[in-house]
């Protein structure tokens, strides 16, 4: 009897509550709305704290404006946005806050209500929070994504409203550094570093980033890894991948879809790129190869799948069948201090003996390691592109120091390399250096030393262990190919120099004409700089329509090895450089202190709210 009337009680009580709070109407609305619509909900999606959407309140939108007042001398970010991104969020969506700071976000819309419809102008105060980064635990890391910035070189008129997207790691942490693959053997999964992705403007301000713990998990395989290939779509949402997955989201963080590799598949990074017909190529490997010994395993960064909308595979181009994966001649040329994701500094200066890779069979020595053949990093395969024009892929290569086509029929249609250490199947294949005048240029000890491959020297020099082979579009025509490449320059000459110090990294335009096989180096920039711009790995050259520029991202510019210490000396300092076409200077340069940067390109408002 007793617990009957407790129970009635508690109802008592809770029904007065209610009424107490809400009225006898209903539940009261709780939310502070601070403008002329409905409440401002800053992070609407989780991933992006520094983006809000002003809500519609229950009004019909349309015709919006959003203009983010600049700090003193800042970068105003403006945009108008499409009817679509009102009805899809629910509001106005706000791009572009500064962080740890309180935003004036000034607004205009047509809102109609009753058969009325009226222009309105507010202007809201939104407090957007600081940045947060995880911590990798190690003594070098200061800042949240990076030590300092400093705008080297202001935008010029043309680059002045850029706004640049910067995908940068954390280095490797305690958390996700325990899971690898055996089974099985080899992949590379124990490649785990927690996101670094944010949005400067030209003022060196960050004015987005992105807080992955709602889709990241650095503690679960399948949902960790490194994120890598981002590029906006022509949508103006961002698609990349990470280990076991690939994504699309908007730049507010709402999420399209966010997918496990199919199943044959594993171990993506480096490059996502997206076709004309909206299919993906995404680089990845083989989940269980069995080798011509008998042997099962997981490939290593040198397949290229080909997947739908929806997520079904298409086709895929298994580069251990299409190349020779057993052509060694770079992996013994290669500075094994540094080999991409694998920095280790203990190994600079070092070079892989014959003697080394052959015995990896023997040992069975398998998974994300500098040797020869399926189950090992023989390809490092870093970026794919596909070319409309006769349906086709270019891809670069870096532990073969070449950039390669190859057409739907699987087989290469040309090779852009050093001519040294390929076999008689492929000779037909190489392109010959030409100067501008189409009269061929003579190279030394099988083609790759040209004239070019001293820092002292101009003319023609090919591209080593490169970063990034991107056809440029509006430039190319079929059987005519304009690329863009970032040389990084380790392996030179197919040699390693006599001094660390003398190593240098240059952004690239090349010239192509298919049917005569040869190659034009049309324009160049960084050997003036040496070794203060020289990016050991990674880092991109992309051509940009929109401006008729050359951007650039030299990622881990200035970290140099001490090779009797056998530790790194100076800090990773990326730098992001523009160019007008054919322009030998930047017209600007962004300069950021102790960060590991990836890739990096200019982001499109106009792509991501007005379109």
């Amino acid at each position: 009897m007793k617990k009957t009337l407790s129970c009635v009680a508690l109802a008592s009580v809770l029904c007065s509550s209610a009424f107490a709070i809400g009225g006898p109407s209903g539940a009261k609305l709780d939310y502070a709305i601070t403008g002329q619509i409905g409440e401002v909900v800053v992070n609407p999606y989780d991933t992006a704290p520094l983006t809000a959407v002003i809500k519609n309140g229950g009004y019909t939108l349309s015709n919006a404006k959003v203009t983010i007042v600049p700090k003193q001398g800042g970068q105003v970010i403006s945009y108008k946005v499409a009817d679509k991104h009102l009805r899809t969020h629910g509001g106005i969506p706000v791009f572009g806050m500064y962080p740890d700071y309180q935003n004036t976000v000034e607004v205009e819309y047509d809102k109609s209500y009753k058969g009325k419809t009226e222009h309105i102008k507010e202007s809201y105060k939104i407090y957007a929070p600081a940045i947060y980064l995880e911590s990798a635990g190690t003594p070098n890391q200061k800042g949240a994504l990076f030590d300092k910035i400093e705008v080297t070189k202001p935008a010029s008129a043309k680059f002045a409203n850029r706004l640049y997207y910067v995908n940068n790691f954390v280095n490797k942490t305690g958390k996700g550094t325990k899971v690898v693959w055996n089974n099985p053997a080899g992949g590379a999964i124990e490649w785990n570093y927690s996101p670094n992705n944010f949005i400067l403007d030209t003022k060196g301000e960050v004015r987005w980033y992105l807080e992955p713990s709602k889709i990241y998990d650095l503690k679960q395989p399948f949902h960790a890894g490194v994120m890598m290939g981002f590029k906006q779509n022509d949508d103006g949402a961002m698609t990349w991948g990470y280990g076991q997955r690939y994504a699309k989201y908007d730049i507010m963080g709402r999420e399209i879809f966010n997918r496990e590799l199919p199943a044959s598949y594993n171990d993506f990074s480096h490059s996502m790129d997206v076709a004309q017909n909206g299919h993906y190529f995404l680089r990845v490997a083989n989940a269980d190869y069995k080798r011509a010994d008998g042997k099962n395993v997981r490939t290593v960064r040198d397949v290229i799948v080909e997947l739908d909308r929806d997520g079904n595979v298409v086709d895929d181009f298994r580069l251990y069948e299409i190349l020779d994966p057993y052509r060694d001649i770079v992996l013994k040329t290669l500075d094994q201090g540094a080999v991409c994701l694998n920095i280790d500094a203990k190994k600079a200066g070092h070079t892989a003996s014959s003697d080394e890779l052959q015995s990896m069979d023997t040992h069975d020595k398998w998974g994300d390691i500098v040797g020869a053949g399926p189950g090992r990093n023989w390809a490092h395969v870093n970026s794919v592109d596909y070319d409309p024009s006769d349906d086709s892929i270019i891809i670069s290569s870096r532990h073969q120091d070449a950039v390669i086509k190859i057409g739907r029929d699987k087989q290469v249609k040309w090779i852009m390399g050093a001519h040294k250490g390929w076999s008689d199947k492929f000779k037909d294949k190489l392109l010959q250096p030409v100067d501008s005048k189409g009269n061929k240029i003579v190279c030394e000890d099988e083609y790759s030393k040209c004239p070019g491959y001293e820092s002292d020297k101009g003319g023609f020099d090919w591209q080593w262990t490169q970063h990034t082979a991107f056809r440029i579009d509006s430039k190319s025509k079929k059987g005519e190919i304009y690329l863009s490449v970032f040389d990084n320059g380790d392996t030179r000459g197919m040699e390693q120099p006599a001094i660390a110090g003398m190593k240098y990294s240059r952004a690239v335009v090349y010239k192509i004409d298919e049917n005569k096989k040869t190659v034009e180096q049309i324009w160049e920039y960084g050997k003036e700089r040496g070794k203060e711009w020289y990016s050991s790995v990674t880092s991109l050259t992309q051509y940009q329509d929109d401006l008729d520029s050359v951007m650039v991202y030299s990622a881990v510019a200035g970290m140099q090895f001490d090779i009797a210490k056998g530790r790194p000396v100076g800090l990773p300092s990326p730098h992001i450089d523009e160019f007008e076409w054919g322009a030998k200077e930047p017209g600007i340069e962004i300069k950021m202190t102790n960060a590991m940067g990836y890739q990096a390109f200019p982001f499109s408002l106009q792509k991501a709210f007005e379109k």
